[in-house]
């Protein structure tokens, strides 16, 4: 199941028009305030899938009831694109743990074929936890997969998966769903593109994000 917020028009709408906008994407600092800001609008809709139970909590009148989530939370993020994404998640979720995979995309100029290298993982116990594995772009959907089997060796397993992204392909979604057919997850995006360049960009898309937040790399 794939949950498309940008189908109900919100605020969002316009979060998402100025990450595309080639001529705001020159400042960086709105570009990652804007993946934030998509990052929250995502962590308030997955919160609502959630189980929840009362509480009393003593205001200085007197006691109020207030319904509170059961989750524990884990949100995960592929650096380095996914780290303003990944912020808005956690504004949120700020009592979550935090999980990072450090990956590298290498292409061949020639085939134009993609090979993800992974370095590193850091990741807190998963055991029945919410994992949010939060990605700005979902275009092949090849690293989303591979980061979360990665995170899975580490020999724990979350009782449901969130992957979150703000732009997917169709591509994307379709390699994703097939790849973890029988896992326990949900799908969101911001928004669906329909295609994919022949270098593996998303388009329309946006570009590249990480290059967009941070600077291009070498």
């Amino acid at each position: 199941m794939i949950n498309v917020i940008d189908a109900h028009h919100s605020v969002l709408n316009l979060f998402l028009a100025e990450i595309r906008n080639k001529e705001i994407q020159g400042d960086r600092m709105r570009f990652r305030r804007n993946l934030e800001r998509v990052g929250e609008i995502l962590a308030y809709e997955i919160s609502k899938t959630f189980s929840y139970t009362p509480r009393t909590v003593q205001t200085p009148i007197n006691p109020a009831v207030v319904m509170l989530p059961e989750q524990d939370v884990v949100i995960a993020t592929v650096l380095r694109a996914g780290l303003p994404f990944h912020q808005g998640f956690l504004n949120y979720f700020d009592h979550a743990g935090n999980a990072f995979v450090s990956a590298r995309r290498v292409s061949d100029r020639t085939t134009h074929q993609i090979e993800i290298r992974f370095d590193s993982v850091y990741t807190p116990d998963l055991t029945g936890k919410q994992l949010l594995l939060v990605d700005p772009m979902i275009a092949t959907g090849a690293s989303l997969v591979i980061a979360y089997r990665e995170l899975l060796k580490q020999g724990n397993r979350p009782v449901h998966t969130h992957i979150a992204s703000v732009i997917a392909s169709i591509q994307g979604v379709d390699y994703v769903e097939k790849e973890l057919a029988g896992e326990p997850f949900t799908l969101w995006t911001a928004a669906l593109d329909k295609n994919l360049t022949e270098k593996y960009y998303i388009d329309p898309g946006l570009g590249d994000a990480g290059d967009l937040a941070f600077g291009a790399k070498k």
